[in-house]
């Protein structure tokens, strides 16, 4: 499929190099603000964005980048099946396919507004401006204290300070500076030389040189005898954290590149490093082919090793990243990764082999893929491959946690009133205590619905039909259950507002199921059944309002009739072994989460809900609910807390306020206060603490192979330590086990010139295959070269004494 150009409408719809020129051609000036024409290039991540340019009719059309910058691990779902779906980079695309551009014309011409308090046009066909001059032109704003203009040979003289600026992208990451003593233009109104002068990139570079040089139409912008920092420097201690001093730098406006000749890199005054020349992109640039920033990493099973990806555009629309790892001779390791947009989506390849001493005789390694598409009327394609030569070393290379890949395609469009849903793939485990021979491998879903209004009956009902079919590597007799199962439900509801402000509401809905099941003598070959549902709901929303406090009180009865199931009904539990009993399902006609178990037999579902809302910023909810049968539900474990005739209690409670707190907690007990199951979750986010954990307590279970207690604290948090400084701390640790699972701490320090990067993880899992690891990592990054995303907490700055 051939990329095509996509459209879109910028922040800025004219770059400043264009713009630049034209303001050098009409005034003399101008000639000293080098052109910064938003080319592509890359940053540490290797990053993408369209491009956007005028064309002939006036419209916008983007010709450029079309990947959207590198997603993050994070981005990633993990599904209820325990794969992980990898999302590939996002595609950038504009409102519509064309913009009228409105606003200013761009014209070459135009009128400069010159503000002076002296004036003289004299008899030598010169005009001289003095005293506090001022210029406009075309959204550039020049400040000099004389400015003369010889009208016979089309030179200007300027003398400062001269500061030149663009006022509209102030602040902004377009932002340019130029400040020079005075400044010399030729004829041609674009090339000239400033003297004593400092260029400021985007509010972060310095590049202060005795001369600037300007060249090639306004192109090229030389320096000599340069020094660029992106740190702040005081006249009290110039001396900055970093700097790179150099015979000479170029910057070409058109590839936003700077070319540095005999480059020296000094760290607090004392030289470091030198180099013959090196190239590097300014602050403005996204995307460009050359070496991204190294990465150092030590594990117990690698030993120390560094990382130094080299990122290759190809085209506007594509990019290959190549990666050598090599580690204290431990391993040789290459990764991969490739990426393209196209005009309906976007694909990405990641990929790795290596020969290490972990296994001396294999070659090990991993391919994980991602693609979607938008086809036509409304649907999407959507492709995954993931395949690695054992878990182990997904973990020791720090790939991914997965231990479930799936590999398949899925169709998928979504409507107001329209479900369309299919995949097919593949499974395979990398868990040792789930043989791949065991664990459906080839698995195949479809999924239909739709909702509407029946024009006499009111409310809405749904119909969905489904169809489902795995197989089992092995042929052996009930190991080897393959089943295949088509389903079809039709549903509807009504609610009404009754007198005394109650609310009723009547639900009925039928399912029929569909096996077909091999390589099991304990099942039919073929079964059908149907399950008719019949509920009605009374609610009594009452509210209250008194000083500013709103109370919410909601009592809820549902009840529900299905017929008891039958044996002959009997089929596989294949979806539905791991069962949630929340406030989310507390009235719901099935509880199930999947289709081959459904509740039957006479029940009440009842509940209170309670919310109190406080006008200082608060708010606290509570609720309580249990499930009453006539009978005992054989699908539920007798032990768990459906089993019985009655459920466990529920009581969920949740608290929220305005600093960004929130904590929730869901109980399960029984009518001894014994708690079968709890879930204690904390949430914290400010400016200064991103906090998220929880805590997980579960009973025992065989019908849901939870052989153990589970006792289970995750947490993952951020917090500013000072300004700079911003430390990350991640761990999981078995209670039941008395063992922590993993421990991760991390701290990042970021100035304006600098950020350090670092990460201390050890991974306590141990099996056949694996073994407990520590690994260290470290990252140096240089402020001022490509763009860069900004990061959590504050940013140290120097202080100067005043």
């Amino acid at each position: 499929m051939a990329a095509k150009r996509l459209r879109g409408i910028p922040g800025n719809v004219e770059s400043k190099g264009r713009r630049m020129r034209r303001n050098l051609q009409a005034a003399a000036w101008m000639a000293a603000l080098p052109a910064a024409a938003m080319a592509q290039t890359v940053v540490p991540d290797g990053q993408t964005v369209p491009f956007y340019d005028f064309s002939t009719d006036s419209q916008l059309q983007a010709r450029g980048p079309a990947l959207a910058p590198t997603e993050q691990a994070d981005d990633n779902e993990r599904v209820a099946d325990g794969t992980i779906v990898r999302r590939p980079s996002s595609v950038t695309r504009g409102p519509g396919s064309s913009i009228q551009v409105t606003g200013q014309p761009s014209q070459q011409g135009g009128a400069a507004t010159i503000l002076a308090d002296d004036l003289t046009l004299g008899a030598d066909n010169t005009i001289t401006a003095s005293n506090g001059v001022v210029i406009w032109y075309q959204g550039a704003r020049l400040v000099a204290s004389r400015v003369t203009y010889d009208g016979t040979t089309g030179a200007a003289t300027i003398d400062g300070p001269i500061h030149l600026t663009q006022p509209g992208t102030a602040g902004s990451e377009d932002e340019m500076v130029l400040i020079a003593d005075s400044a010399q233009l030729d004829r041609n109104m674009q090339d000239g030389i400033l003297r004593g002068a400092r260029l400021v990139l985007a509010r972060e570079l310095q590049l202060a040189a005795r001369q600037v040089r300007r060249e090639g139409e306004g192109r090229f912008t030389r320096l000599d005898n340069v020094v660029t920092s992106s740190c702040r420097v005081c006249a009290e201690d110039p001396t900055p954290l970093w700097e790179i001093r150099a015979r000479s730098v170029v910057h070409d406006a058109q590839t936003q590149q700077l070319l540095f000749d005999r480059p020296r890199l000094r760290l607090m005054g004392v030289t470091v490093g030198a180099l013959p020349w090196i190239s590097a992109p300014d602050p403005s640039v996204e995307r460009m082919t050359g070496f991204l920033r190294p990465a150092f990493r030590t594990t117990s099973r690698l030993g120390f090793g560094i990382k130094l990806p080299y990122f290759i555009t190809l085209g506007d629309h594509a990019d290959l990243t190549v990666t050598p790892y090599v580690a204290a001779s431990r391993t040789r390791t290459l990764e991969l990764r490739y990426r393209q947009a196209f005009s309906n989506g976007a694909m990405e390849w990641s990929g790795a082999l290596s020969r290490d001493d972990i296994d001396p005789d294999e070659t090990r390694g991993y391919l994980f893929g991602a693609a979607r598409f938008e086809l036509p009327r409304g649907y999407n394609l959507s492709l995954q491959v993931q395949m690695a030569s054992d878990r182990a070393y997904l973990l020791d290379y720090d790939i991914s946690d997965a231990d479930r890949l799936w590999s398949g395609v899925t169709l998928d469009r979504v409507r107001r009133d329209r479900l369309v849903w299919a995949r097919i793939g593949n499974y395979e485990s990398l868990r040792e205590d789930e043989p791949a021979s065991l664990a459906p491998a080839q698995v195949a879903d479809a999924y239909w619905a739709r909702r509407w209004t029946p024009e006499r009956l009111g409310g809405i009902a749904n119909l969905q039909w489904s169809l489902h079919a795995h197989r089992r590597p092995s042929s052996v007799d009930r190991d080897g259950r393959d089943m295949a199962r088509g389903s079809l439900g039709l549903n509807w509801q009504r609610s009404e507002i009754l007198p005394g402000g109650l609310v009723g509401q009547v639900e009925t809905q039928v399912n029929a199921d569909f096996y077909r099941i091999r390589q099991d003598s304990e099942y039919e070959d073929w079964i059908a059944r149907a399950y008719p549902t019949l509920a009605t709901e009374l609610r009594w929303p009452l509210a209250r309002h008194a000083k500013g406090v709103t109370q919410l009180l909601e009592p809820i009865i549902q009840i529900v009739w299905s017929p008891k199931r039958e044996s002959q009904d009997k089929v596989p539990n294949e979806d539905s072994r791991l069962i949630e009993f929340d406030e989310g399902n507390l009235f719901s006609l099935n509880r199930f989460p999947g289709a081959d178990a459904r509740e039957s037999g006479f029940r009440a579902n009842v509940g209170l809900a309670w919310t109190r809302i406080d006008p200082a910023g608060w708010s606290i909810g509570l609720t309580a609910g249990r499930v009453f049968r006539n009978t005992v539900d054989t699908a539920f474990s007798s032990s768990g807390p459906l089993g019985g005739k009655s459920s466990d209690w529920l009581l969920a409670a949740h608290y929220s306020d305005s600093s960004g707190l929130a904590i929730a907690n869901r109980a399960l007990f029984d009518n001894s206060f014994s708690i079968s199951r709890n879930e204690l979750r904390a949430g914290w986010y400010n400016e200064k603490v991103m906090l998220s954990a929880g805590y997980l307590w579960m009973d025992t279970d065989e019908r849901e192979a939870r052989l153990e207690d589970v006792s289970e604290l995750t947490a993952t948090a951020g917090w500013q330590i000072t300004d700079g400084w911003w430390g990350t701390a991640e761990t999981r640790y078995d209670f039941a086990s008395d063992r922590a699972q993993k421990a991760e701490i991390g701290m990042q320090y970021r100035n304006e010139c600098v950020t350090l990067e670092m990460a201390l993880e050890r991974r306590f899992t141990s099996s056949d295959n694996l073994t407990p690891d520590t690994s260290f990592d470290l990252g140096i990054r240089l402020g001022g070269f490509g763009k860069q995303k900004a990061g959590p907490g504050t940013v140290a700055r120097r202080a100067c004494l005043r």
